[in-house]
């Protein structure tokens, strides 16, 4: 059974940076998952997530993005080699995940990496500020949806929506566990 790790990265006192741990918050809040499947609020851990580079072998990454052209808000699904690894570090994270997984690759840990992103409107208030935009806040459902859809494609099976007691599948739909489609 395939070993999957959601990777939450953000800083929740940077505004908008904190987009990944407020993903994580409501996965863990409205979904039970298989065993094989753990989310996690890693913060800004660095190289702290290497252990999950060893112990998976599917790293969905949600983060926040910049400089991409589009709104605030806007929800991207891309692959890690997409990240442009020539910018200087600029960001509240130790590191950038890519030389997270750069370094994971020379202690041997090659892993499938899929990345999620929301477009933040900021993340560098004058002083701490915790809580999201509006426009990043609204996208949380999207966001989550997308994580969700990337569970399924890779075979996850058994993701239950706690409040209803409901299977998860694909297009968002729900349905008795192990049984026909609800709506």
């Amino acid at each position: 059974m395939k070993r999957i790790c959601v990777i939450c990265i953000g800083n929740i006192l940077l505004a908008d940076e904190g987009v990944g741990p407020a993903i994580a918050k409501r996965m863990i809040e409205r979904y039970e998952f298989p065993e094989n499947v753990s989310v996690e609020d890693c913060a800004c851990m660095g190289l702290a997530l290497l252990p999950e580079f060893e112990e998976n072998d599917l790293l969905v990454v949600v983060d926040a993005v910049d400089g991409t052209g589009e709104p605030a808000g806007t929800v991207f699904r891309f692959s890690p080699d997409d990240i442009d690894r020539s910018h200087v570090i600029h960001s509240a994270h130790d590191m950038r995940f890519s030389d997270v997984r750069d370094a994971a690759k020379m202690l041997g840990y090659e892993v499938e990496g899929i990345c999620v992103g929301v477009q933040v409107e900021d993340i560098s208030p004058a002083e701490f500020e915790i809580g999201l935009s509006e426009s990043v806040e609204s996208a949380l459902p999207l966001a989550i949806q997308t994580v969700l859809s990337i569970l399924l494609e890779n075979g996850v099976e058994g993701i239950i929506e706690k409040d209803s007691g409901l299977e998860v599948c694909a297009g968002g739909e729900l349905r008795e566990p192990g049984g026909g489609e609800i709506g």
